[in-house]
C-alpha cells in the first residue's frame, strides 16, 4: 500500500536523480520506483545528456486545483502539471540544476484510464512520460508542437509495451 510517506528515488546516468513523493493513499498509484522508471525512461529519450534533478508529487484533486488555479490561473484539477526549474540565480556554474517538479493527480488520472478504457498502470506511463517532456520544453499549444511531443510520448510507451494512447 503507498502511504503519504511513500517516497523514492532513481539515480540516472549521468547525475540526474529522480525522486517521487506519494503525498496520498491510493492503492491504484503505482509504485515510487515504477514511476521513476518511466520519468528515466523519458529523459533516456530525447536523445541527449541532461543533468538534474526531478521531483515527482503525486497529489489529491484538492492540491492540484489549488496548484492549477495559482500558476495557471484554471480552477478545476488536471491530470499532470509541469514546472521547469529554469535557470537559479547564485547557482554555482558547475552545480547541477534541477530539471524541475511534476505533479500528478491521481484520482483525475485514474477517472480518465476508467472513461477511456485505458490500462490504469499504461495511463500512469503516459502522464508521467507526458510531464517529463513538458520539462524538457515539449509543449502542445498548436497542432505542428502537439504531434511531435505525441510522436515522441508514442515512441517511448510503445518501446517499452505500451500502445499508442492517442489511438485507444
Amino acid at each position: 500500500m503507498n502511504s503519504c510517506s511513500a517516497s523514492s528515488k532513481l539515480t540516472r546516468k549521468m547525475t540526474s536523480q529522480i525522486d517521487v513523493q506519494i503525498a496520498i493513499e491510493d492503492d491504484s498509484v503505482p509504485a515510487s520506483n515504477e514511476l521513476a522508471l518511466w520519468v528515466s525512461r523519458a529523459l533516456d529519450a530525447v536523445g541527449r545528456p541532461l543533468n538534474g534533478d526531478v521531483f515527482v508529487r503525486v497529489v489529491d484533486p484538492n492540491e492540484m486545483q489549488q496548484l492549477n488555479g495559482e500558476f495557471r490561473e484554471q480552477d478545476k484539477t488536471t491530470n499532470v502539471l509541469s514546472f521547469p526549474a529554469g535557470d537559479i540565480d547564485g547557482l554555482p556554474i558547475d552545480a547541477e540544476s534541477p530539471l524541475g517538479d511534476i505533479v500528478v493527480c491521481a484520482a483525475v488520472v485514474s477517472d480518465e484510464a476508467e472513461q477511456q478504457g485505458k490500462n490504469l498502470d499504461d495511463h500512469w506511463a503516459h502522464m508521467m512520460v507526458h510531464g517529463t517532456l513538458h520539462l524538457l520544453g515539449f509543449d502542445h499549444d498548436n497542432d505542428e508542437d502537439a504531434e511531435a511531443m505525441e510522436g515522441l510520448e508514442t515512441q517511448i510507451l510503445t518501446a517499452h509495451g505500451i500502445a499508442n494512447p492517442y489511438t485507444i
